[in-house]
């Protein structure tokens, strides 16, 4: 027998408000009833969990996220504020925010999370045992789901609804999220190298991470010819983290091709070290759930030092299909699954994660990866 709905005012902080019974509907039939707080709207999408204690400030305004669903395991979602300058871009991409308790840490409505995914039309639903729901998804794999709109409670047409949803893999998310103007950070007038950076839904603290390191950085749509990305006053080059599958992005794959051939220091982050990777040769496929959160641990294949990362991927690369011809070979490996967390150049160069070094609000473990590339681009 399914549990009563949960009251309004244990699940959401009255400070927040929130706008009455909701459903989550999944398109496996499953139900779970809770309490709307973001948005009067429905929106769904694949529903992924992340395990993150801190930092859902920094997941909602991930671009890696849009076209997703996200469930947050930690109870207590929105008890220390929001502060503006900790967005990672300009607005929520993701489709819907599910979580155990919607509690604010602050009174005005600017600092709270809640406000922020109400002025980007994104919903919310509290009081939803995520618990449960993660276990659902962990046995079964990655399922679409919707947050249905304040009110409407008509299961049928909710599992309808989670039905209809577009599948991830037939869906254009980078470009949802890439800027079309180029834009240029850093001291214009400082001595400090110039990076390219291709934005295939960039966050900004990969911005802040070589700006702090003295580097000058310009950012590139993700549809920018290699030409210009090897501009000749570029030394290094980023393909940045961004949502969606690499096998797509048959343009981009062929622009890491020649961006490869060119020599230059490169970083790939996350969708970039796929990009990378498939310019190489290898295959990547999706994983059955993804890795989503702040605490997988990564091992170094040459030095077996083991660092705990922020992730946030759907896809992984597959290591037997790196081509030894290519130059590349595994060099770092998830000590969960098994799966490739980082490739290297054996004579370029080139490097790759799939983490995220630049993890806000952490772990700060693999900020090394910036340095190496800041070291290989000065010299």
């Amino acid at each position: 027998m399914r549990p009563p709905p949960p009251r309004p005012s244990s699940v959401v902080d009255p400070r927040i408000g929130d706008l009455g019974p909701a459903l989550l509907a999944l398109e496996d039939g499953a139900i779970f009833p809770g309490v709307a707080f973001g948005a009067a709207t429905s929106a769904g999408g694949d529903l992924v969990v992340n395990t993150s204690q801190t930092g859902y400030q920094e997941v909602c305004t991930d671009p890696s996220y849009a076209g997703q669903v996200v469930v947050m395991t930690y109870p207590l979602i929105g008890n220390y504020g929001r502060l503006a300058a900790d967005d990672q871009s300009l607005r929520p991409w993701l489709r819907g925010l599910v979580v155990a308790n919607a509690t604010a840490a602050v009174v005005e409505d600017a600092r709270q999370l809640a406000d922020l995914l109400r002025r980007a039309g994104i919903p919310a639903i509290a009081g939803v045992d995520t618990r449960a729901l993660a276990r659902h998804l962990r046995t079964n794999g990655s399922l679409r789901g919707v947050i249905l709109e304040p009110g409407m409670l008509d299961e049928g047409a909710a599992r309808r609804a989670a039905a209809a949803v577009p599948r991830w893999e037939d869906q254009d998310f980078v470009g949802q999220v890439s800027p079309a103007a180029v834009a240029e950070f850093g001291d214009a007038d400082a001595p400090g190298p110039l990076v390219a950076i291709v934005d295939f839904g960039l966050k900004s603290n990969i911005v802040r991470s070589l700006v702090f390191r003295g580097l000058r950085v310009r950012v590139l749509p993700h549809t920018a010819d290699a030409a210009t990305i090897l501009a000749p006053d570029v030394a290094g080059v980023v393909f940045s983290p961004g949502p969606g599958d690499p096998a797509r992005l048959a343009g981009p794959v062929a622009t890491a091709r020649a961006v490869i051939d060119d020599g230059r220091p490169l970083l790939g982050i996350c969708l970039g070290h796929q990009i990378v990777a498939r310019a190489a040769g290898a295959e990547t496929t999706r994983l059955r759930f993804g890795h989503h959160g702040a605490n997988h641990p990564v091992r170094d294949v040459e030095s077996g030092l083991v660092q705990v990362t922020a992730q946030n991927h759907e896809v992984q690369v597959v290591a037997d299909s790196v081509p030894s011809a290519s130059g590349f070979f595994v060099s770092q490996v998830n000590l969960n699954d098994g799966s490739v967390e980082g490739l290297r150049h054996r004579d370029l160069a080139i490097e790759t994660v799939q983490y995220h070094p630049e993890g806000a609000p952490g772990p700060l473990d693999a900020l090394a990866v910036f340095d190496r590339f800041v070291t290989a681009v000065r010299a």
